[in-house]
């Protein structure tokens, strides 16, 4: 799985390195979390892969076929190997993974699997997962033809791999439908998590998803703990705290954030503080300019207001302005089944457009927003308004 260095006293990825190090030769059980998986994605993942699985919820379940994903912290692939099978073989799915024993397990069945089914659609990368530009073998090969003998030396191969994440990175920019992870977040550093989410969102593209399974707290985990090498290395003492989590995505620039599964027992208790599996799914897209097109949302309910990530406001029932942009956001997941979409009397073409002030609350005026055709004209019931099938 994949880190960096040292969180206060404790160097975690020396930690997190010799725990799944050994955990790729042997099953440890103590790093797993219950997690029920859909039987019929299993059948073909040999039996050496989901013992050596160490996950604690399934975000492969909200992929898509067609989706071109990519798995952070991948292991031995057993997510990897079930979302091939889920985005079929117009997707793709690429593990990331820093520990070479997990990417040697999983690349051992590359082609057993992809013989089951039919085609081959999964790559493993060996990098760590909060710099997504450096592929690791890459630089390795630089290394071995460009030895670290001097500070020179080390000064040379900063710059290249400078270099290698600029012309050739890992993970292109906007290249992702889906980014998926369970259960790794945790064993990255405090110090590289902004990195990390900032990654995360820009491999995505516009309209993609961040679905991450991971550990989390329900109360501060305090110093003495987080140095603790088995505490982290478990997926425990390096946990978000629960708000913590989703705050993290909207401080990355994601929106539409959603719960989608909490484990309501907890997982783990240490000093009484409470540790359970949580996945959230988010959304890229809501950059770029604001322009008014005359469009209207309602909102349907159940709640009398709500707010979004942007802070728009939107009363139940009633027509509420809103710029292109997010009227296209709310077309989509996760709001459509929410939203009645109300399109402008007469269309704004993009030259006539004019900037859409989104920090207020503005209720679209009907005249703006009717559904009739001929909005200006009377137009009455006729006889047979009830059609052919009746409703009277």
């Amino acid at each position: 799985m994949a880190t960096t260095t040292n969180s206060g006293s404790l160097n975690v990825d020396e930690a997190v390195r010799d725990r799944y190090g050994a955990a790729a030769e042997a099953a440890e059980p103590a790093l797993c979390c219950p997690v029920s998986y859909d039987a019929q994605y299993l059948k073909i993942i040999p039996e050496e892969i989901i013992e050596r699985d160490y996950g604690c919820g399934d975000p492969s379940r909200h992929l898509q076929p067609g989706d071109h994903v990519l798995d952070l912290g991948s292991g031995g692939g057993k997510i990897c190997y079930i979302a091939s099978q889920v985005v079929g073989e117009e997707g793709s799915v690429t593990g990331v993974d820093v520990n070479d024993q997990m990417l040697e397990l999983a690349r051992q069945y590359q082609g057993e699997v992809a013989d089951s089914i039919g085609y081959q659609n999964t790559s493993f990368r060996k990098g760590r997962i909060q710099d997504l530009q450096l592929d690791l073998e890459q630089f390795e090969t630089w290394l071995q033809e460009n030895p670290v003998q001097s500070s020179a030396d080390w000064l040379a191969a900063d710059e290249a791999a400078a270099k290698m994440r600029s012309e050739s990175p890992m993970i292109a920019s906007d290249s992702m439908d889906a980014v998926v992870s369970n259960c790794v977040l945790n064993l990255v550093r405090n110090e590289d998590r902004h990195q990390l989410f900032a990654e995360v969102f820009r491999v995505l593209k516009r309209g993609g998803r961040a679905i991450i399974s991971d550990i989390v707290s329900d109360e501060e985990v305090p110093e003495h703990l987080q140095n603790d090498a088995n505490l982290w290395s478990g997926c425990i003492s390096g946990a978000f705290r629960e708000d913590q989590f989703l705050k993290a995505f909207e401080d990355a620039g994601f929106y539409g954030l959603e719960i989608v599964s909490r484990q309501e027992e907890a997982w783990a208790v240490v000093e009484g503080i409470e540790f359970r599996s949580l996945t959230v799914r988010a959304w890229k897209g809501k950059e770029g300019p604001c322009m008014d097109h005359n469009q209207a949302v309602i909102y349907n309910g159940p709640w009398k207001a709500v707010i979004d990530d942007d802070g728009h406001k939107l009363l139940r029932g009633q027509r509420m302005a809103v710029c292109e942009k997010t009227f296209n956001i709310y077309n989509s997941g996760p709001y459509a089944e929410q939203i009645t979409s109300i399109h402008p009397t007469e269309e704004v073409n993009s030259e006539n457009a004019v900037q859409f002030d989104c920090h207020r609350t503005l209720i679209r005026p009907a005249s703006e927003s009717k559904q009739s055709s001929q909005p200006m004209l009377n137009v009455l019931p006729g006889g047979d308004c009830c059609g052919d099938t009746g409703c009277c």
